[in-house]
């Protein structure tokens, strides 16, 4: 709302007063404050300031007229805060009632200025001093030159857009400048070298080049979104459009840019929502379209994520892509499990296996599998987990050897269930473990009791 043209009414004299009116006169509101008493802060800044109409008296209800757009409650009257409320919702006048959120029609947040940059944080009444805290963290995040920047960038905005025909390539432009050198230069205080800067990329932009798509190939880690990198959540950002797997947690897709097309085309057992072959292919139909196409794929799309077949097709229909990895599924879930998958007294060597059935069948080299000292983590190995276990028996494992099956790994949903070899297709059959999992065997299991940290009880 632009205060410099609304007429605001404030009911209430103390110190929870003082921190309205300091706001609202900020934005230039025309103000009336009705109280029978005032703070010497406020009073001070009645006799200093033309905007502020003082009226001293208790509250009548003729104070509240039809002349202002809206009311703020600031008294230490709980019942007199109410009538209030309750007169403006009559007159049909907004209301804000000081530490009453359900009775207000809209909320105060706490506010961060960097010139013409406005950031608000709001808990939507709930709990301003955490807003404030909020704020307070923000403030060292955002530096006072942000403003510089805003305004450099606001001056230059008519010439790029000239400059640049199609909206797309406008967006992209800034992206890239808000992104490197250009910012670095503003914040360090060189602003005339970052004017310079700014108007020799403009005149360089290649619109027809930068309009060519790119495929971006990240990965979104284990689960929990604190572990993404800063590249993939920046990638994520700049995006057009996302295909993402069913491994992706949903508050990572949470994080997407929030106009991109989102595509889902995850794959179960035996339920391929889209094939392999169609991913490939919408990946380089996308970008020959000219879109930035996000393809994001739980854990690491390297390891166990085919993201090596997706980037052969693109490298063989001349498509760019980046390639970002993310924290591998067994990394992330044996971590979050308390259990090291190397150590110097159990393990000295890991090995990663797909426990993806092919024909109803696991055809691997059992033997390679079972060495001394050495940790074997399945992927995708719940549904084979009564073929894995025999397997590795029959092939001379000891049968007493302890295992950890972790379910959706990492994230608040996390469970984790320890056994032996021997027991562990029971266990599955009588808990019901839930994909996605990850299967863990060897003596570094016994450590999970002992260095176990992650708790979501």
């Amino acid at each position: 709302m632009e205060l410099s043209k609304q007429s605001v009414l404030l009911i209430g004299g103390g110190e929870v007063a003082e921190r309205k009116l300091d706001l609202l006169l900020k934005a230039n509101a025309k103000l009336t404050i009705i109280s029978p008493q005032f703070t010497d802060y406020i009073l001070d800044l009645i006799k200093n300031n033309k905007n502020i109409t003082a009226v001293n008296s208790t509250y009548k209800t003729e104070h509240m007229t039809n002349s202002f757009s809206f009311v703020i409650a600031a008294t230490n009257d709980e019942s007199l805060n109410e009538e209030i409320a309750s007169q403006a919702n009559h007159k049909g006048i907004l209301v804000n009632v000081v530490d009453k959120p359900n009775i207000c029609d809209f909320i105060f947040p706490s506010i961060l200025e960097r010139g013409p940059i406005t950031v608000a944080v709001s808990t939507g009444g709930s709990s301003p001093v955490l807003a404030r805290l909020l704020r307070t963290k923000l403030e060292t995040l955002i530096p006072g030159a942000y403003g510089r920047l805003a305004k450099i960038v606001s001056e230059n905005r008519i010439p790029v857009r000239k400059k640049l025909v199609n909206s797309k390539s406008n967006r992209i432009f800034w992206e890239q400048m808000l992104n490197g050198k250009f910012v670095e230069l503003v914040l360090s205080g060189q602003d005339s070298a970052a004017v310079n800067y700014l108007n020799k990329e403009i005149n360089n932009f290649d619109e027809e080049k930068k309009g060519e798509g790119e495929v971006y190939l990240v990965g979104a880690g284990p689960g929990d979104p604190d572990l993404l990198t800063f590249r993939a959540l920046r990638l994520m950002q700049q995006a057009d459009i996302a295909l993402y797997d069913r491994l992706v947690h949903p508050t990572i897709t949470d994080l997407i840019r929030r106009d991109a097309q989102k595509v889902y085309v995850g794959k179960q057992r035996d339920n391929h929502t889209v094939r392999q072959e169609e991913i490939n292919s919408l990946l380089v139909k996308y970008a020959k379209q000219g879109k930035r196409v996000l393809r994001l794929k739980g854990g690491d799309p390297f390891i166990f994520g085919r993201g090596g077949e997706e980037i052969d097709t693109l490298v063989d229909n001349n498509v760019s892509f980046q390639v970002v990895p993310g924290i591998t599924s067994a990394s992330g879930c044996s971590a979050y499990s308390g259990i090291p998958l190397t150590h110097r007294d159990h393990a000295q060597s890991c090995i990663f296996v797909t426990g993806h059935l092919k024909e109803g069948k696991l055809d691997l080299n059992w033997e390679k599998l079972i060495q001394p000292n050495q940790t074997i983590v399945f992927y995708m190995g719940l549904i084979s987990i009564d073929i894995i276990c025999s397997q590795l028996i029959e092939n001379g494992l000891d049968s007493k050897t302890p295992c950890a099956l972790v379910q959706q790994g990492t994230t608040p949903d996390q469970k984790v269930y320890t056994s032996t070899v021997e027991n562990m297709s029971q266990l599955v059959k009588e808990k019901k473990p839930i994909a996605p999992t990850i299967f863990i065997i060897g003596f570094v299991v016994n450590l999970r009791e002992k260095l176990n940290w992650y708790n979501t009880d």
